[in-house]
Protein backbone atom coordinates (compact mmCIF):
# COMPACT_ATOMS: atom_id res chain seq x y z
CA UNK A 1 0.00 0.00 0.00
CA UNK A 2 1.47 3.07 -1.00
CA UNK A 3 2.68 5.89 1.98
CA UNK A 4 1.70 9.13 1.06
CA UNK A 5 4.30 11.95 2.93
CA UNK A 6 3.74 15.90 3.12
CA UNK A 7 6.41 17.35 1.39
CA UNK A 8 4.92 19.28 -1.11
CA UNK A 9 2.02 20.58 1.63
CA UNK A 10 1.95 24.24 1.58
CA UNK A 11 2.34 25.08 5.39
CA UNK A 12 1.12 29.09 5.31
CA UNK A 13 2.21 30.83 8.41
CA UNK A 14 4.51 29.55 11.46
CA UNK A 15 1.92 28.68 14.32
CA UNK A 16 1.83 25.57 16.31
CA UNK A 17 -1.41 24.45 13.70
CA UNK A 18 0.32 25.32 10.27
CA UNK A 19 1.61 21.65 9.79
CA UNK A 20 -1.02 19.62 10.59
CA UNK A 21 -3.35 22.08 8.76
CA UNK A 22 -1.49 21.31 5.79
CA UNK A 23 -1.56 18.04 6.70
CA UNK A 24 -5.88 18.31 6.98
CA UNK A 25 -6.35 20.08 3.39
CA UNK A 26 -3.90 17.60 1.77
CA UNK A 27 -6.37 14.63 2.82
CA UNK A 28 -4.21 13.28 4.96
CA UNK A 29 -5.59 13.57 8.72
CA UNK A 30 -6.80 13.15 10.95
CA UNK A 31 -3.61 14.04 12.26
CA UNK A 32 -2.91 13.05 15.72
CA UNK A 33 0.13 14.45 17.84
CA UNK A 34 2.00 11.89 20.72
CA UNK A 35 3.93 12.91 23.47
CA UNK A 36 5.06 11.53 27.05
CA UNK A 37 5.74 12.71 30.37
CA UNK A 38 8.35 11.68 32.99
CA UNK A 39 11.06 9.70 30.66
CA UNK A 40 13.65 11.95 32.34
CA UNK A 41 12.08 10.90 35.95
CA UNK A 42 13.82 8.21 38.59
CA UNK A 43 10.82 6.98 39.79
CA UNK A 44 6.83 6.84 38.98
CA UNK A 45 5.22 6.16 35.48
CA UNK A 46 6.03 7.11 32.33
CA UNK A 47 2.70 8.44 30.49
CA UNK A 48 2.61 8.64 26.67
CA UNK A 49 -0.34 10.67 25.28
CA UNK A 50 -1.55 10.96 21.45
CA UNK A 51 -4.49 13.64 20.85
CA UNK A 52 -6.15 14.44 17.45
CA UNK A 53 -7.53 18.38 17.76
CA UNK A 54 -10.17 19.78 15.91
CA UNK A 55 -9.24 21.97 12.80
CA UNK A 56 -9.39 25.58 13.20
CA UNK A 57 -9.60 25.21 16.65
CA UNK A 58 -7.05 27.17 17.72
CA UNK A 59 -9.14 30.30 18.86
CA UNK A 60 -10.94 28.01 21.55
CA UNK A 61 -7.11 26.57 22.63
CA UNK A 62 -5.99 29.78 23.39
CA UNK A 63 -3.35 28.92 26.17
CA UNK A 64 -1.97 25.12 24.57
CA UNK A 65 1.65 25.29 24.46
CA UNK A 66 4.48 23.45 25.15
CA UNK A 67 3.30 21.59 28.73
CA UNK A 68 6.88 22.54 30.01
CA UNK A 69 6.17 26.59 29.15
CA UNK A 70 2.72 26.76 31.23
CA UNK A 71 1.98 27.17 34.61
CA UNK A 72 0.60 23.91 37.08
CA UNK A 73 -2.93 26.04 36.83
CA UNK A 74 -2.39 26.66 33.35
CA UNK A 75 -1.90 23.24 32.69
CA UNK A 76 -5.00 22.28 34.63
CA UNK A 77 -7.38 24.36 32.38
CA UNK A 78 -5.48 23.31 29.21
CA UNK A 79 -6.32 19.89 30.25
CA UNK A 80 -9.42 20.44 31.10
CA UNK A 81 -10.24 22.00 28.11
CA UNK A 82 -8.82 19.48 25.94
CA UNK A 83 -11.13 16.58 27.10
CA UNK A 84 -13.83 18.68 26.17
CA UNK A 85 -12.20 19.91 22.52
CA UNK A 86 -10.08 17.15 21.35
CA UNK A 87 -11.91 14.94 18.43
CA UNK A 88 -9.70 12.19 20.12
CA UNK A 89 -7.28 11.34 22.84
CA UNK A 90 -5.54 8.07 24.58
CA UNK A 91 -3.56 8.12 27.81
CA UNK A 92 -1.07 5.29 28.74
CA UNK A 93 0.75 4.95 31.60
CA UNK A 94 3.39 2.72 32.17
CA UNK A 95 4.80 1.38 35.79
CA UNK A 96 7.69 1.68 37.25
CA UNK A 97 7.76 -2.17 36.81
CA UNK A 98 7.27 -2.32 33.38
CA UNK A 99 10.78 0.62 33.10
CA UNK A 100 12.95 -1.24 34.90
CA UNK A 101 12.03 -4.89 33.25
CA UNK A 102 12.17 -3.56 29.29
CA UNK A 103 14.10 0.03 29.75
CA UNK A 104 13.29 3.40 29.24
CA UNK A 105 13.48 3.88 25.89
CA UNK A 106 12.04 0.48 24.79
CA UNK A 107 8.62 1.58 26.78
CA UNK A 108 8.66 4.71 25.56
CA UNK A 109 8.53 3.76 21.95
CA UNK A 110 5.87 0.91 22.95
CA UNK A 111 4.10 3.50 25.13
CA UNK A 112 3.59 6.06 21.92
CA UNK A 113 2.61 2.37 19.63
CA UNK A 114 0.09 2.01 21.87
CA UNK A 115 -1.68 5.85 22.41
CA UNK A 116 -1.87 5.86 18.83
CA UNK A 117 -3.33 2.46 18.26
CA UNK A 118 -5.97 3.12 21.24
CA UNK A 119 -7.37 6.17 19.60
CA UNK A 120 -11.12 5.13 18.47
CA UNK A 121 -9.88 5.98 14.68
CA UNK A 122 -6.51 5.27 13.08
CA UNK A 123 -5.46 8.55 12.34
CA UNK A 124 -3.88 9.13 8.64
CA UNK A 125 -0.73 10.79 9.86
CA UNK A 126 0.82 11.01 12.91
CA UNK A 127 3.51 13.87 14.53
CA UNK A 128 5.60 12.66 16.93
CA UNK A 129 8.25 14.88 19.00
CA UNK A 130 11.75 14.74 17.88
CA UNK A 131 12.20 11.11 16.72
CA UNK A 132 11.15 9.07 14.82
CA UNK A 133 8.50 6.15 15.92
CA UNK A 134 8.85 2.79 14.29
CA UNK A 135 5.55 0.42 14.33
CA UNK A 136 3.12 3.26 14.49
CA UNK A 137 -0.80 2.39 12.25
CA UNK A 138 0.16 5.61 9.84
CA UNK A 139 2.76 7.72 8.73
CA UNK A 140 4.61 9.70 10.75
CA UNK A 141 7.14 12.45 11.15
CA UNK A 142 9.29 13.50 13.89
CA UNK A 143 8.93 17.36 14.52
CA UNK A 144 12.32 18.87 16.32
CA UNK A 145 10.78 20.58 19.11
CA UNK A 146 7.21 19.37 18.47
CA UNK A 147 5.68 20.13 21.83
CA UNK A 148 6.22 23.85 20.73
CA UNK A 149 5.82 23.95 17.06
CA UNK A 150 2.59 21.36 16.71
CA UNK A 151 -0.36 22.13 18.59
CA UNK A 152 -1.77 18.60 18.22
CA UNK A 153 1.85 17.31 19.78
CA UNK A 154 1.48 19.68 22.22
CA UNK A 155 -1.84 18.83 23.67
CA UNK A 156 -0.37 15.17 23.69
CA UNK A 157 2.15 17.10 26.31
CA UNK A 158 -0.22 18.58 28.54
CA UNK A 159 -2.68 15.26 28.96
CA UNK A 160 0.72 13.21 29.46
CA UNK A 161 2.16 15.96 31.79
CA UNK A 162 -1.40 16.77 33.75
CA UNK A 163 -1.81 12.81 34.45
CA UNK A 164 1.25 12.05 35.72
CA UNK A 165 1.59 15.21 38.15
CA UNK A 166 -1.63 13.59 39.53
CA UNK A 167 -0.24 10.49 40.14
CA UNK A 168 3.11 11.62 41.76
CA UNK A 169 0.76 13.92 44.21
CA UNK A 170 -1.24 10.74 45.05
CA UNK A 171 2.10 9.02 45.37
CA UNK A 172 3.39 11.60 47.88
CA UNK A 173 0.46 10.43 50.45
CA UNK A 174 2.09 7.06 50.17
CA UNK A 175 6.04 8.16 50.30
CA UNK A 176 5.83 11.26 52.02
CA UNK A 177 9.97 11.73 52.45
CA UNK A 178 10.84 11.76 48.64
CA UNK A 179 8.50 15.04 47.71
CA UNK A 180 6.64 13.44 45.09
CA UNK A 181 4.35 16.42 45.64
CA UNK A 182 7.03 19.02 44.76
CA UNK A 183 9.25 17.45 41.61
CA UNK A 184 7.26 14.39 40.77
CA UNK A 185 10.12 12.08 40.93
CA UNK A 186 12.56 13.87 38.52
CA UNK A 187 16.31 13.83 40.13
CA UNK A 188 16.41 17.40 41.59
CA UNK A 189 18.96 17.95 44.60
CA UNK A 190 16.24 17.06 46.98
CA UNK A 191 15.07 14.06 45.93
CA UNK A 192 18.42 12.83 45.46
CA UNK A 193 19.23 14.14 49.11
CA UNK A 194 16.17 11.61 50.18
CA UNK A 195 17.18 8.77 48.30
CA UNK A 196 20.55 9.06 49.61
CA UNK A 197 19.13 9.10 52.81
CA UNK A 198 16.28 7.22 52.59
CA UNK A 199 16.84 4.64 50.41
CA UNK A 200 14.29 3.53 47.09
CA UNK A 201 11.03 2.71 47.84
CA UNK A 202 9.11 0.94 45.49
CA UNK A 203 7.87 3.36 43.10
CA UNK A 204 11.19 4.47 42.18
CA UNK A 205 13.06 3.06 38.46
CA UNK A 206 15.29 0.21 40.40
CA UNK A 207 16.96 -0.11 36.79
CA UNK A 208 18.89 3.62 37.36
CA UNK A 209 22.07 4.56 38.14
CA UNK A 210 21.28 6.69 40.98
CA UNK A 211 18.58 4.24 42.29
CA UNK A 212 20.68 1.44 42.00
CA UNK A 213 23.22 2.95 43.92
CA UNK A 214 21.25 3.92 46.90
CA UNK A 215 19.27 0.59 46.82
CA UNK A 216 22.97 -0.77 47.61
CA UNK A 217 24.36 1.89 50.11
CA UNK A 218 20.97 0.53 51.79
CA UNK A 219 21.81 -2.86 51.44
CA UNK A 220 18.25 -3.23 49.46
CA UNK A 221 17.31 -5.71 46.78
CA UNK A 222 14.74 -4.84 44.26
CA UNK A 223 11.68 -5.82 44.82
CA UNK A 224 10.85 -7.36 41.42
CA UNK A 225 13.32 -7.86 38.85
CA UNK A 226 15.29 -5.04 36.41
CA UNK A 227 17.29 -4.92 34.14
CA UNK A 228 20.39 -2.96 34.43
CA UNK A 229 21.36 -0.23 31.89
CA UNK A 230 25.25 -0.16 31.69
CA UNK A 231 25.77 2.54 33.52
CA UNK A 232 24.18 1.10 36.62
CA UNK A 233 26.16 -1.87 36.32
CA UNK A 234 29.73 0.20 36.27
CA UNK A 235 29.01 1.94 38.76
CA UNK A 236 30.91 -0.49 41.27
CA UNK A 237 30.86 -4.09 42.32
CA UNK A 238 29.07 -3.27 45.18
CA UNK A 239 25.06 -2.14 43.53
CA UNK A 240 26.08 -5.87 41.41
CA UNK A 241 26.48 -7.98 44.56
CA UNK A 242 23.58 -6.07 46.39
CA UNK A 243 21.38 -6.92 43.86
CA UNK A 244 22.64 -10.49 42.57
CA UNK A 245 20.19 -12.98 41.90
CA UNK A 246 17.07 -9.92 40.65
CA UNK A 247 18.95 -8.32 37.85
CA UNK A 248 18.69 -8.88 34.46
CA UNK A 249 21.47 -7.27 32.34
CA UNK A 250 19.47 -8.77 28.96
CA UNK A 251 16.35 -9.88 27.64
CA UNK A 252 12.87 -8.70 28.27
CA UNK A 253 9.88 -9.75 30.20
CA UNK A 254 5.81 -9.97 29.17
CA UNK A 255 4.45 -6.84 30.90
CA UNK A 256 0.70 -7.03 31.57
CA UNK A 257 -1.97 -4.62 30.22
CA UNK A 258 -4.57 -2.24 31.79
CA UNK A 259 -7.01 -0.40 31.15
CA UNK A 260 -9.86 1.87 32.49
CA UNK A 261 -11.36 4.84 31.52
CA UNK A 262 -11.17 8.42 32.89
CA UNK A 263 -13.03 11.50 31.72
CA UNK A 264 -13.29 9.89 28.16
CA UNK A 265 -9.92 8.58 28.29
CA UNK A 266 -9.01 4.89 27.78
CA UNK A 267 -6.14 4.80 30.29
CA UNK A 268 -3.90 1.73 29.79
Amino acid sequence: MATFRPPRAIVRGETAWSLQSALDRRGLGPVAGVDEAGRGACAGPLVVASCVLRPGDAARLAELNDSKLLTALARERVYERLLVRAIDYNIVVISPEEVDQLGIHVTNIEGMRRAVAGLRECPGYVLTDGFKVPGLPAPSVPVIKGDRAVACVAAASVLAKVTRDRIMAETHETYPVYGFDVHKGYTTVDHGAALVEHGPCEVHRWSYTNVAAAAAAHGLRPPRKVMLTAAALGQSDAPVRALEGTVVQNGSFAAGDRSNSRGGARIS
